[in-house]
């Protein structure tokens, strides 16, 4: 009997061992943070609408607006020039895809270049530019973290230039959003660039997949995301009746789902930018907009977000 009970006792413990082994390894796959997001009168830098706005998420392929902000200081400063045919290295050719296949010894523009991680999100693209720029890729993510400083990125950290899982490289929707709006500031010659839905490669024709700029009225840029560890991202800018709304969406359960609620976001944003101008305008009250789920709304009030 001692026999059986000592063997019954061996396999349950080793069921239950490996049920909190395999508990513990879920644990440590799964949790997405909650899903963030923010809209941002990038006029005023009202805070319109935010949920979990300060939460560290990684920021997948927006990390390429820094890479782009880099980028366009370059071009400023004549460090690189638009026609400019940059040398792609081993390093930039071994990014995991989405790539533009670009192998050793390649040449790429940096037009080129810039399209490609506007339009197609191109990793190796975005590797050459951060390399021009910054030397090696470890030295232009520190660059670009000493940028994020400067602009009031304070939650944020870049350890390269792709937005490819690392985890160090976070940021936050309040964060992303003051890169948007400093894009569009310092860079007015440049931030068009985002609008771009296609661009044409070595005979190929590459289609963006940034759903929102091609079907909402008055979008104008700027940039998806996705990893597993981070779902699906968006930044968008959207200009209706002279005002610009910056939104960022971090955490989409699918490109759809993320597309809908940025979109029923910037249609918050306007409806209530057009109510309190009639607020403003008539003395009267107005109706609040039901159109957005639970956040903190537009009580707060930033210095350009502090920028």
């Amino acid at each position: 009997m001692r026999k059986y009970i000592f063997y019954f006792l061996f396999a349950a413990c080793l069921f239950f061992g490996h049920e909190a082994s395999a508990a513990k390894h879920k644990r440590a796959y799964i949790p997405n943070p909650p899903y963030a997001a923010i809209l941002v009168d990038a006029g005023t830098g009202n805070i319109i609408y935010q949920t979990n706005s300060d939460l560290p998420r990684y920021p997948a392929s927006l990390t390429k607006m820094m890479t782009l902000y880099l980028t366009f200081e370059a071009l400023e400063n004549g460090k690189l020039s638009m026609n400019q045919n940059l040398r792609v290295s081993e390093h930039a050719a071994s990014q995991a895809k989405v790539t533009l296949n670009l192998q050793p010894g390649d040449r790429i523009s940096v037009k080129d270049a810039i399209l490609s991680l506007v339009v197609k999100s191109a990793n190796d693209s975005a590797v050459v530019l951060g390399e021009s720029v910054g030397g090696d890729e470890e030295d232009f993510a520190a660059a670009m973290t000493r940028k994020a400083r400067q602009l009031g990125m304070n939650h944020t950290t870049f350890e390269n230039a792709s937005g490819l899982y690392d985890d160090q490289q976070k940021s936050t929707a309040r964060d992303l959003a003051k890169l948007v709006i400093a894009l569009q500031r310092d860079f007015p010659q440049y931030y068009p660039l985002f609008s771009r839905t296609s661009f044409t490669y070595r005979g190929q024709v590459y289609l963006g997949h940034n759903k929102v700029t091609k079907i909402y009225k008055g979008c104008d840029g700027v940039k998806t995301g996705f990893l597993r560890a981070s779902g699906f991202n968006l930044a968008s800018s959207a200009v209706r009746g002279g005002r610009r709304i910056v939104g960022v969406v971090l955490g989409g359960k699918t490109a759809a789902a993320r597309d809908r609620k940025m979109m029923q976001l910037l249609d918050y944003a306007f409806t209530t930018l057009k109510q309190r101008g009639q607020k403003l305008a008539t003395g009267k009250k107005t109706h609040k907009s039901s159109a957005i789920p639970a956040g903190s709304l537009a009580s707060q009030t930033l210095s350009n977000l502090g920028i």
